[in-house]
């Protein structure tokens, strides 16, 4: 199954941030990178006055459903040092599921396609480059 995954970070090194996250999941069992995007330096959306994000996409193929790719994705959250604090605070790194497959999930804490991706340009500019 094909997914596309939002990468962003806006804390610390935050180039760093997403090599390391990048590289996590290019190690983990069952899933395979296939193209990440440009990275894009963009404004914060929402939350708290912040720094900037570096914003970008990674297209990855995988057979895990969705909740098993929410739970890898948040356990490499984890491990690069994401605190959950307030909605749309700064953060160390972020990772989010845009799409699998064509797949619909409307959950409390899972939402497939992810449900404001249309309106941010830090998402729709990387899918762009990956989909040319």
């Amino acid at each position: 199954m094909r997914c596309y995954i939002g990468i962003g970070s806006n804390l610390g090194d935050r180039q760093g941030n997403i090599d390391s996250a990048v590289q996590k999941l290019r190690k983990a069992t069952g899933i395979e990178v296939k193209k990440i995007s440009r990275i894009y330096e963009t404004e914060s959306v929402g939350g708290p006055p912040q720094p900037k994000y570096l914003n970008g996409v990674i297209e990855i193929e995988t057979e895990f459903a969705p909740r098993q790719i929410l739970d890898i994705l948040q356990d490499i959250e984890n491990r690069i040092g994401r605190i959950r604090t307030v909605r749309n605070a700064p953060r160390v790194i972020d990772l989010d599921i845009l799409t699998c497959a064509n797949l619909k999930i409307d959950e409390p804490d899972l939402k497939i396609p992810h449900p404001r991706m249309a309106e941010r340009d830090f998402v729709k500019e990387p899918l762009k480059d990956l989909m040319q």
